[in-house]
């Protein structure tokens, strides 16, 4: 038999290898960095955009192939991902120099998208230079910055398949486009003044009736920044949608603007020149810092200092004078303040213009979608005074993300712009899974290979034009990454508009595609996301703790120890069964819950009590409570640790009615320290062993001993969080005891309290357990899709017998 292997390649011969990259390597600078590299190694060839990544093939010797290859993943362009790099040998082409080819589609094949990313200092250095010829333009970008996922309509990525079509590129635009030497090569948003976008402010007050008063150029900009600074409310059409803003230093402005959307509590966001000026308002970390002029720009809430002239005595103003201070009604009662830097030339220009800080909240009204272009901005009518717009128009919907830091640690509360649409990794490939979220808070979730696909903020499916975010945003993501579902999966509550969706899929009702249900369980759902962010697939004690989430044995579940993994859970301890008097009635008014719970816990004597100490409650109300409570009629069971935290701030005169959700617990938590004592509690078995209730008639007893005592509610609310910690660890203890696991995740809106995530995760750490809390994933239910799609996902590779024996849930009974 002749020996068919290949004669040695002599060393100087030339050689060529094709190259696949996959990952988030279009939109990002790839193919410029590729066609300067291959220029560099002196290799011949091309390098394409392609419906699953970038294809690149190269030419030359041996080894400046192999230094190629090498720098490929070592040197990428910042914001590229290299998921995966195929390589193998190709047939020469003889190709003379290097091109980059046009793209080409593959209708099976999908990549991943980048997020957009916030403007670069060579962009704002050059918007800032007069002697520049994109000086005070508000829509300069480059291959480093700029809208990606937002103006994305089709892949691969090219101009043509995004909302930049319509603008063609000028000569001077063009040659930048084509220059491989410089900044813009082929960055597919390109513009100047003379070929792109443009803004147009327009009068919309009852007497302005749209008048125009000013189009194109920087003057529609410097307008609207002095009607700012003189009290006016400007809609502003951003990268993602609108923004309502105002004059943060003016507090009638503020007021106004509160009043007219309809949030008379909910904090807003202030965005802030640079970080020097925040510093004059706010005390910032080194993480911080770092955070709020990453590449993502988040909406970061951090320490607000002392309200006065903004900087404590003896600390050094830096040679600045101390600006106008920030209006407390922008976040009353709080001790943090939602801060984010400018993060497109738009918003670079206004800050800059109007000289101080500005409000800068979601347009849209209550709890709609944002408002994403001119065709919906009547649902903002009597809201603005005036609109500044512009004809971009906008692919996606797109809110602000928001981030805290703790323990030098990035903690996401609202994953959105900057991250989204960027993929999770899965802990192994799943079938492709819908997962459609929650009520509030909803994202949903699509998986294909290892890839989650989590999506932005969609906000609370209350309304009808929420929903319909909902649904476009599905086919959106479905469409760009190629997906079809073979599996959705939802939360049991039959009332979720979430639940309902998934339902009439199910039915055939928007897809003639057969789909594999999977119902999963709401604080299952929380645990699961929180063991795949962090890789894990091995059973934990998981404790979930929230509002509520509808249980298996339809009581509203919210205060959970579960012995969880991936694919199913046990509920080992759980809080007490309290009633809600008047159902999503007493979640609006927390004086209902905590009469209800004071009378189940400790019967009419503990609510005179109450009264005596000050509870506020009229009699017809207290009547409708007692009525409820004894006849068991609309008065649903629940578990809730939410429920807790608002009953103890109604008793503490901190909160008896609420305007946004968890508003009671926050403005407990903002008056609240570390250090106190808890208040006494039971955890004992139920009839048969498991679950384990926490009885909490000792915790109620002790808060009225204190408010009988003259304590104050900042006291009683820090043996609150003490309590609740140490309840936490408690109950944990009890779960290793019987089952050795000594890993505990921690989950569900509750752990938003930085206070109580702060003793907990001491608590438990003390004790010898390993605990995983979320990062990159809310722990509201913003992250909760994502747990849908990964135990949706086992569930069905259990049911096809594609998992291990040995991989068998060790919590089945």
């Amino acid at each position: 038999m002749p020996d068919l292997t290949p004669a040695p390649r002599g060393e100087g011969e030339p050689t060529a290898r094709r190259l696949r990259v996959r990952g988030v390597v279009q939109g990002v600078g790839f193919r410029p960095f590729v066609y300067n590299l291959a220029l560099r190694c002196g290799l011949h060839g091309w390098v394409r955009n392609t419906s699953a990544g970038v294809e690149i093939q190269v030419e030359g010797e041996p080894a400046a192939v192999a230094a190629f290859r090498a720098a490929l993943p070592r040197e990428a362009p910042p914001r590229a991902f290299i998921a995966s790099l195929d390589d193998e040998e190709a047939a020469a082409e003889g190709s003379a120099g290097f091109r980059i080819l046009e793209s080409a589609a593959e209708p099976s094949a999908y990549q991943l998208v980048s997020p957009d990313i916030a403007t670069c200092d060579d962009c704002r250095a050059e918007l800032l230079d007069p002697a520049d010829r994109r000086y005070r333009y508000p829509f300069t970008n480059c291959t480093n910055c700029g809208p990606r996922f937002t103006i994305i309509e089709e892949l691969p990525y090219d101009r043509e398949r995004t909302t930049m079509r319509g603008f063609a590129m000028c000569p001077a635009c063009r040659r930048e486009y084509e220059d491989p030497g410089d900044r813009r090569f082929h960055a597919e948003p390109n513009a100047c003044p003379v070929c792109g976008p443009q803004v147009t402010l327009l009068d919309v007050r009852p007497r302005g009736s749209g008048v125009v008063l000013g189009s194109g150029g920087y003057e529609p900009i410097a307008r609207a920044a002095e009607l700012l600074r003189e009290g006016a409310i400007v809609a502003l059409k951003g990268l993602g949608g609108f923004h309502l803003a105002c004059n943060a230093t003016d507090e009638a402005a503020v007021r106004r603007l509160k009043e007219r959307k309809r949030r008379p509590d909910k904090p807003l966001a202030v965005m802030f020149v640079d970080l020097a000026q925040v510093g004059e308002h706010c005390r910032l970390t080194a993480a911080e810092r770092e955070l709020l002029t990453s590449v993502e720009h988040p909406i970061v809430l951090v320490e607000w200092r002392a309200h006065g002239t903004g900087f404590e005595p003896g600390e050094e103003l830096g040679g600045r004078e101390a600006r106008a201070e920030i209006s407390r009604e922008v976040a009353v009662r709080q001790r943090y303040l939602g801060v984010m830097l400018p993060y497109t030339p738009l918003h670079v220009l206004l800050l800059e213009a109007a000289g101080r800080p500005l409000v800068m909240t979601s347009g849209n009204l209550a709890e709609e979608p944002i408002v994403r272009d001119v065709s919906e901005i009547d649902r903002l009518a009597g809201i603005p005074d005036y609109h500044l717009v512009h004809d971009r128009e906008i692919a996606a919907r797109y809110d602000d993300s928001v981030a805290i830091v703790r323990r030098e640690r990035v903690r996401l509360v609202r994953r959105s712009r900057g991250y989204a649409p960027f993929p999770l990794a899965l802990p192994r490939e799943l079938p492709q899974v819908l997962a459609c979220g929650a009520e509030l808070k909803n994202t949903f979730c699509l998986t294909r290979d290892r890839n989650a696909f989590l999506s932005q903020h969609i906000g609370d499916l209350e309304n009808l034009e929420t929903l319909e975010h909902f649904e476009a945003s599905i086919a959106l993501y479905e469409r760009l990454f190629r997906l079809t579902p073979e599996v959705i999966a939802y939360d049991l509550h039959p009332e979720y508009l979430a639940t309902k969706y998934a339902l009439v899929r199910l039915g055939g009702g928007s897809t003639a595609a057969p789909l594999e249900a999977v119902a999963v369980q709401h604080h299952h759902a929380h645990l699961a996301a929180c063991l795949a962010e962090h890789g894990r697939t091995e059973a934990v004690i998981g404790v979930s703790m929230d509002g509520l989430g509808f249980g298996t044995d339809g009581v509203l579940w919210g205060g959970e120890v579960l012995l969880c993994d991936l694919e199913g859970f046990r509920r080992f301890a759980h809080l007490e069964e309290l009633p809600l008097p008047g159902g999503a009635l007493a979640i609006t008014r927390p004086v209902r819950t905590a009469a209800g719970w004071l009378l189940a816990l400790l019967g009419p004597d503990g609510l005179e009590r109450a009264l005596r100490a000050g509870l506020a409650a009229d009699d017809a109300e207290l009547a409708a409570v007692a009525a409820q409570v004894e006849s068991g009629v609309n008065a649903p069971l629940t578990t809730s640790a939410g429920r807790l935290f608002d009953a103890v701030a109604a008793l503490t005169g901190v909160r008896q009615a609420v305007t946004y959700e968890g508003q009671a617990a926050i403005e407990l938590e903002m008056i609240s320290t570390a250090g106190a004592a808890p208040y006494g509690f039971e955890v004992g078995a139920a009839a048969g062993g498991e679950p384990h209730v926490v009885r909490l008639a000792a915790l109620f007893d002790g808060v009225l001993a204190d408010l009988e005592g003259g304590a104050e509610p900042g006291v009683i609310g820090s043996r609150l969080h003490a309590t609740v910690a140490a309840i936490i660890l408690e109950a944990c203890r009890h779960a290793r005891r019987q089952t050795g696991l000594a890993t505990v995740a921690l989950s569900g809106g509750v752990f938003q309290n930085r206070l109580l995530c702060d003793l907990a995760e001491d608590a438990l750490s003390a004790d010898g357990f390993e605990v995983l809390s979320h990062e990159r994933l809310p722990a509201n239910d913003g992250g909760l899709s994502f747990g849908q799609a990964v135990v949706a996902g086992y569930t069905v590779l259990r049911r096809r017998g594609l998992l291990d024996v040995q991989a068998q849930s060790p919590l089945e009974r």
